[in-house]
This record gives structure tokens, sequence and C-alpha cells, in this order.
């Protein structure tokens, strides 16, 4: 089964064309151009490279959540496009969860984090262990100095490396540097990507549990800051 698997979760953009577990083309953009400038010219390069079509996509993946809330609806506007004149079968699958995929071949904790501003980071931790990955806490957001405690305890109990990864890795190590057994993830595997997401989303392939694309969505952890601002705007007004 061939899947087309897009992220576009935070500031970095990627796109993947993969079959089962071979990665056929891939590509990884991390500069400051909207992704409606980037996603759709890089997935015609994927097309192009690979001479894999958009005709021989069997369906589409992509990271729903968290993450910029621009960003993502961009991205599940993309494959809605894209997947609805064949209303090929769409799988929806968390960021978080994408990223621990990175270190799948290493038995260890990993700690996913993307900044959500405010001092305030979105977390989720799972435990891998022969090339399978647990989940230890739902995705979730809460400010960083409650995810150092918990990462402490974590590293005073486990003999496992805790790996912190994601966009919010440079951020939040600083408040776990001093612990042992804690470290950050190796630049060339610490953001999330399309191939985490197509390996994220490859059991709910497997499964029969991917949607038609009218029923993507996107995942929020919290509402958007306009939407957060009106509702305290009409909070003081009562």
């Amino acid at each position: 089964m061939k899947i087309l698997s897009v992220d576009c979760s935070a500031v970095a953009c990627s796109a993947a064309i993969t079959e089962n577990e071979r990665i056929i083309a891939s590509a990884f953009i991390n500069v400051k151009l909207t992704h409606s400038q980037t996603l759709i010219p890089m997935i015609e390069g994927l097309f192009k490279v690979s001479t894999v079509g958009l005709d021989k996509i069997d369906g589409f993946a992509i990271s729903a959540g968290p993450g910029s809330f621009t960003g993502i609806r961009i991205g599940i506007s993309a494959v809605k496009g894209l997947a609805a004149a064949k209303r090929l079968p769409c799988a929806g699958v968390s960021t978080l969860l994408a990223m621990a995929y990175n270190y799948i071949d290493t038995d260890c904790i990993i700690c996913s984090v993307m900044d959500a501003r405010c001092n305030q980071v979105y977390n989720a931790m799972f435990d891998i262990e022969g090339g399978k990955i647990g989940r230890i806490c739902d995705d979730r957001a809460l400010m960083c100095e409650e995810l150092a405690e918990e990462i402490k305890k974590i590293s005073q109990t486990s003999d496992k490396r805790v790996i912190i990864i994601g966009d919010g890795a440079e951020l939040f190590y600083e408040f776990v540097k001093d612990l042992e057994n804690v470290c950050i993830a190796a630049p060339e595997r610490r953001y999330q990507s399309a191939v985490g997401v197509a390996a994220a989303a490859k059991p709910l392939f497997e499964q029969g549990k991917a949607s038609p694309p009218e029923a993507l969505m996107p995942v929020y952890l919290r509402l958007p800051q306009a939407e957060r601002e009106l509702k305290l705007k009409r909070s003081k007004e009562k």
C-alpha cells in the first residue's frame, strides 16, 4: 500500500511517499515560508522524482494535531483535496506519537514536546521496547515546570534513557538538562516528519480504521488564540 503522508504541525514542513515500511521518497523543509507556499510544490516534486503519481497513491496520512492551528488546517485541507477525487482513505495521527517513531529502533522513553507558547508545551510520553511503542500518557498541554517534575520522577525510577524530542525540545531541555539519563534528541531525529506520520498511520490502515477524506478533522488541545481572547472578552462583559 502506497501512502502519501504530510506534516505541517510546526515551522518545518515535510511530505513522504512510503510503501509498507519502505520510504520511496521524502522531503523536509525548515524555512520561514508558510506551508501554503511550500506543501503542494513539495508534493508535486515527490511525484516527479519518484515517478509515483497521485493515481498510484492508495491512502493519505496527516499529523492532525497538536501543533500550529494554521499549519494543521493547511495540511488537512491539502490532504482532503487530494484524496477527494478518488475518495481515498485518510488517517489522522497524533503529531506527538509520530515523533516517537524517530527512535523506534532504540529502547528508551520518548518525551515529545512542542512549543505551545506562554511557557507551555504540548506533550506526550512513550515507552519504546523491542521496536514497539507504548503510550505512557495522553496528549496534553501543560506548563514546563509540571512536565519537568514528571521527568524527574521517571529519571529516578527508570534505567531507561529519557529522550526529549520535538520542535520544543531545546526550549524544554533547559528545565531537565541536569537530570541523569535525560538527553535531547540528535538534530537529525529531533523534529516531527512525514515519515513518522506514515509509520504511525500504518496500523490504522491495516486495521481498517482509516476514514473518508471528509471525516478528517484537526485535533486541538486548546482553543486558538483568537477564540481564547474572544471567550475572555465575553466573560468580562458579563
